[in-house]
């Protein structure tokens, strides 16, 4: 069986205009018609209210379930599906034939009736911290990689800057109006210097990247001082990041995406806008083996000094949170906590009950991996009696490969909606 069962029936001859003159913009245009009328649909309506009741903490007529595809994007829609040859229209393809493919898998994925776009900046040095990051490959693509650490002896942390980061209104400008000229009005086109899931708060990941993984876990014993040295240098790079965002004037709120769509943060239903606004995510994946003490002294007072800026805060990721649980509970403005296959679900409920908005994460390897889906069925429907009395979502991420199962995603939307209804 072919791994893309929804690109025959959705695009067969959709696919054979854009050979003709001026057919790639046609193209796209037709599959931004078919997205704009999914957007105003009933359902879309549905979908949208689940979101913003589930984490406004109000009773949803179910909790939203939603899949992230990431890595097996290349199975459902490779490149062999997609016919425009021009940069822009073939980004333009690859947006609307994921949001059409996501809709015959059946999750709750949110469907705009615009096309956000994000704004171009200029960064000071280009190199972003006076070092260059690199990441030494080990094999072909989509194999492992190591780290490559520039910051190699104390001398080196001398050499770390704060980087500059300025709104580039003419790159900007040009981006935007090369997708006008295309989508015309079938999908308006807004723009903004933060949309979706903005991670920022993840400060680990670029201490990583620059230090090595375990160099960085020996500072925090051996060194401590070159630990937090390098931990204000990245927390002040992301700060002036975030002053140059403020400075723009031109932020619209990112609640309108899976996993963060819900009500206006604060009464402001006309703007202007700030990060007051907007979500922010952040997670602790580089400081998983990182106990509690460490965790609260070189990651998390770091990361709240970002978080602060926002209006609610999304934390975790992959990582097991089970022994730091409540010191993420003691971020302010936390509204959604995200629950890992690896952190331990009943001591996360008994913790959080219903202080704040559980992400519920599948293991992807449990979803694609069984040929037969009785014991991922009975899995989940267990799972999710511990989440009794709690506002949660379900979702899968971090998935790189179907194993051969080309409709395994919506088996998995469907076992998850009927185990949470």
């Amino acid at each position: 069986m072919t791994l893309r069962p929804y690109c025959e029936a959705l695009f067969n001859g959709l696919d054979r205009a854009a050979g003709t003159s001026g057919g790639e913009a046609t193209l796209v245009r037709e599959l931004a018609a078919r997205v704009s009328a999914l957007a105003a649909a009933p359902r879309m309506a549905a979908i949208k209210r689940r979101w913003r009741d589930v984490l406004a903490l109000r009773k949803p007529d179910r909790p939203p379930v939603w899949c992230n595809p990431v890595g097996c994007w290349s199975e459902l829609l490779p490149d062999s599906a997609l016919v425009c040859r021009n940069a822009v229209c073939r980004e333009l393809e690859v947006y609307l034939k994921r949001l059409l493919i996501k809709n015959e898998i059946g999750d709750d994925t949110p469907i705009n009736s615009y096309y956000r776009m994000n704004a171009c900046f200029k960064v000071t040095p280009v190199n972003i911290w006076g070092l260059d990051v690199v990441r030494e490959e080990l094999g072909a693509n989509g194999s492992a990689w190591r780290y490559k650490p520039a910051l190699i002896s104390e001398a080196d942390f001398a050499r770390l800057v704060v980087p500059g980061f300025t709104v580039d209104r003419t790159a900007t400008e040009a981006a935007r109006a090369e997708r006008v000229a295309i989508l015309g009005a079938t999908l308006p086109v807004q723009v903004s210097p933060i949309i979706g899931f903005y991670s920022g708060g993840t400060l680990c990941q670029p201490a990583a990247d620059l230090r090595g993984m375990e160099p960085m876990m020996f500072d925090m014993i051996e060194s401590p001082k070159l630990a937090h040295r390098l931990m204000d240098i990245v927390c002040r790079g992301e700060l002036a990041r975030l002053d140059a965002i403020a400075e723009s004037g031109d932020i619209l709120p990112n609640t309108d995406g899976a996993m963060f769509l819900s009500d206006p943060l604060r009464e402001n239903d006309t703007g202007p806008y700030d990060l007051r606004d907007c979500w922010i995510h952040g997670n602790s994946q580089e400081f998983d083996m990182v106990g509690p003490e460490m965790f609260d002294e070189f990651l998390l007072e770091y990361q709240k000094k970002v978080f602060a800026r926002f209006g609610a805060v999304c934390y975790g990721c992959c990582e097991n949170l089970t022994r730091k649980i409540d010191s993420v509970l003691k971020i302010p403005n936390l509204r959604l906590l995200t629950c890992s296959a690896w952190t331990d679900l009943p001591t996360l409920v008994d913790k959080v009950h219903n202080r704040c908005c559980i992400m519920w994460r599948h293991k992807a390897s449990d979803v694609v991996c069984p040929v037969d889906t009785t014991a991922l069925a009975a899995h989940i429907r267990q799972q999710a009696t511990l989440l009794k009395g709690c506002y949660y979502q379900v979702v899968l991420r971090e998935l790189q490969t179907l194993m051969g199962h080309p409709r395994r995603l919506s088996e998995w939307t469907r076992l998850s909606i009927e185990a949470v209804s």
